[in-house]
């Protein structure tokens, strides 16, 4: 029951931390389609971001209130002044989960155009709101906008970038920087080199969380899906948690024990969840509950664990994929050089995640030949134990941002 005790006091020390001193994000969508001197916007606010606009009193907004406040706050300019709004904001249907508001605006020439937001940004100092750009060839550039960048000029988004003369090899640098300073991905990466026994194992997950990563990243950026950051960021410390209750679990020959004591946990944040002890988003913990309980189950009945594990770590990889896209979607991309920068970044983690696995194998190399190691299933239990630890952390803490 190792890992019981270790996460009680997880639950101890974290049931003392007040939901304000948790890092607060929040995002909005956006989509600009523009046809000469003609923007077609649409501006999508999910359910979870209405809380911020409350009343004083505390009652929601009205649609009125909110037509008004997206009416104020979203437009297209041309050199700095409004263009004339040929459609007026209006409310239309939208996935669930999400507010949709959209409206067209007529500028007197298309070279002056800019887009702008000011919405969130004095609610929230870390809100972005994600712009997609559709020009006249069918072109998607996605840009961000943030409370230092309210504004931003078509011919700046659609043309030049910081990165567009930026050579392949940079493009590379910045994929491994990210893993270098992702200390949450190369936990996850420990947690992958524990689970495996032979190199052949580690070839599999490892090969798995690539497809997966390459995969959701291009979706992001290229802006063909995208899902709620803070949500992703959560995520990711559930991954790594439940990797590390699966070493657990591998060493222990007690799956179902483990699975029971981790399906325990998450269900009482369920609990607290519902009652409002903690202030975690109900849907996300349930969602995770979910997720972990049929892995756990699932890990449970692996007949060739290795080949398995590929197509789980391609999930898992999904899910830091969009991490990744997150990160990478903060600076401005370059039009037209969005496949160079896709295959260089990929590269680049790669070759950081490589790296990662190489000092992770060469440092055990040096302490068996210095015969400074501890039984396997002891090391396992213990480092284990710590990523169990700091993944429910980065879940509960992550998912203070969205709550």
């Amino acid at each position: 029951m190792k890992l019981v005790r270790l996460v009680l006091a997880f639950l101890v020390f974290f049931g003392t931390i007040p939901q304000v001193s948790a890092h607060t994000k929040s995002e909005t969508q956006s989509v600009w389609r523009v046809v000469g001197n003609i923007v077609h916007v649409t501006f999508n606010i999910p359910d979870i971001e209405l809380v911020r606009l409350a009343n004083p009193d505390g009652t929601p907004v009205s649609e009125a209130q909110l037509l008004q406040y997206v009416r104020d706050r979203v437009d297209v300019l041309e050199n700095g002044s409004p263009c004339e709004r040929t459609e007026d904001v209006r409310a239309i249907v939208a996935s669930f989960g999400f507010k949709r508001f959209e409206f067209t605006a007529r500028c007197a020439d298309a070279k002056g155009i800019g887009i702008h937001s000011s919405a969130f940004f004095d609610i929230v100092p870390t809100h972005v709101t994600y712009a997609q750009i559709v020009t006249v060839k069918g072109e998607f550039v996605s840009q961000l906008l943030t409370p230092t960048q309210q504004t931003l000029a078509l011919s700046s988004a659609t043309g030049e970038s910081p990165l567009q003369n930026a050579s392949f090899w940079a493009y590379i640098g910045m994929g491994i920087d990210h893993i270098f300073t992702g200390y949450d991905h190369q936990a996850f990466i420990l947690g992958l080199v524990l689970l495996s026994r032979r190199i052949r194992d580690l070839v599999f997950v490892v090969t798995g969380f690539t497809v997966g990563h390459s995969i959701s990243l291009s979706l992001a950026v290229t802006g063909l899906l995208r899902p709620h950051a803070e949500y992703i960021d959560s995520l990711v410390g559930l991954t790594i948690a439940l990797i590390a209750a699966e070493n657990i679990a591998e060493t222990a020959h007690r799956r179902g024990t483990i699975a029971l004591a981790f399906g325990g946990i998450l269900l009482a944040f369920v609990l607290a969840s519902f009652f409002g002890i903690v202030g975690l988003p109900l849907y996300l913990v349930v969602g995770g509950a979910i997720f972990a309980a049929n892995y756990m189950m699932m890990a449970g009945f692996m007949t060739d664990a290795a080949r398995i594990r590929l197509v789980v770590t391609l999930i898992f990889g999904t899910i830091h994929g969009f991490s990744f896209a997150n990160n990478l979607l903060e600076m401005r991309l370059p039009t037209g050089r969005l496949a160079q920068l896709l295959v260089g970044f990929n590269v680049g983690v790669e070759i950081g995640q490589l790296a990662v696995v190489a000092v992770l194998l060469g440092i055990v190399a040096i302490l068996t030949r210095l015969k400074l190691t501890l039984p396997r299933p002891i090391t396992v239990d213990v480092l284990s134990g710590i990523l169990i630890v700091l993944g429910l952390y980065w879940f509960v803490s992550r998912g203070y941002a969205v709550a």
